[in-house]
């Protein structure tokens, strides 16, 4: 489901609670902050509205909670449950995944990662020198991984964007706030094979401002990404649950780990607030935890 098709499903209810319900301008607006917040969370895990499951309302929740008041995020999760019911009610949806939202922890929830080897095995599996898919689905992943970008910032990364000379990327994420993201080595070497070598191939006579280009040498789209995600980690044996946001956790995880500064980790996502940063410590704590508990005799 398109962007513009999801907005107008709020717009619906929205119109709904005016009309129908009689409900303030002010409530209207309330609810429409809540649903335009957990649009662009859908919009980043690449999920439409029609294909939601529980999970990602409580995955959106529990990040909501690193920013709201509880009586905020109580009342975003009120919104969130008469949105989907009325879905449900209208046959706009097939299934109400926020029926038994209630019953779920809206805590602070840990981001999935992947484990860097796990990282590492993914990328490697795609072959570089197979033009044009492979040489573009290594440069997808070593620049979501890389560089941290969200699929949004991906999808619509243009040419002049990029400065290979300088090894860097400028990157317009939210709210259009516009941040500078270096390139690595080998997210550098993949995305120049990948322009130089297969990127006309999709092209063919037509033209794009667009880096990453499907068969057709039109923009990807976010669901496609996420498809080729998916596909990848497949063909690479690999069980867990593939997504382009992982990757971009991933990236926040290991920086950490690896003793990088949490406002610089701040500043490479484009997090306006470091509190939606710090979400990664506990991760890192985690992770300290379970050495712990493995390593020390009595852990």
């Amino acid at each position: 489901m398109e962007a513009d098709a999801q907005q107008s499903l709020v717009e619906q209810f929205v119109l709904y609670l005016a009309a129908e319900r009689g409900l303030s301008v002010n409530y209207q607006l309330s609810v429409r902050q809540s649903l335009e917040h957990l649009l662009r969370f859908l919009e980043e895990r690449g999920v439409a509205i029609p294909a939601v499951e529980e999970g990602d309302l409580s995955a959106f929740l529990g990040e909501m909670g690193q920013r709201l008041a509880p009586s905020s995020l109580r009342v975003a999760s009120v919104h969130v449950r008469i949105f989907f019911r009325f879905l449900f009610s209208r046959q706009l949806i097939g299934k109400d995944p926020a029926m038994f939202l209630d019953n779920v922890r809206m805590g602070r929830t840990i981001p999935e990662t992947l484990p860097e080897g796990l990282v590492a095995r993914l990328l490697e599996s795609v072959p570089l020198d197979e033009a044009p898919f492979g040489a573009r689905d290594r440069a997808i992943l070593e620049m979501l991984y890389g560089s941290g970008l969200r699929v949004s910032e991906l999808t619509n990364l243009r040419n002049e964007q990029v400065d290979e000379q300088e090894k860097f990327i400028r990157v317009t994420g939210k709210g259009g706030k516009t941040r500078f993201v270096p390139l690595g080595s080998s997210a550098m070497e993949c995305l120049s094979v990948y322009r130089r070598k297969a990127r006309g191939m999709l092209l063919g006579d037509r033209r794009s401002p667009y880096v990453f280009l499907n068969r057709r040498g039109g923009r990807l789209t976010r669901e496609r990404i996420r498809q080729i995600l998916k596909e990848r980690a497949e063909q690479a044996g690999i069980v867990e649950h593939v997504f382009p946001h992982i990757m971009r956790h991933s990236f926040a995880t290991h920086l950490l780990e690896n003793g990088a500064d949490l406002r610089v980790i701040q500043e490479l996502l484009g997090h306006a607030d470091l509190a939606t940063t710090q979400v990664y410590t506990h991760v890192e704590q985690k992770r300290l935890i379970e050495l712990h508990r493995r390593f020390h005799p009595r852990g």
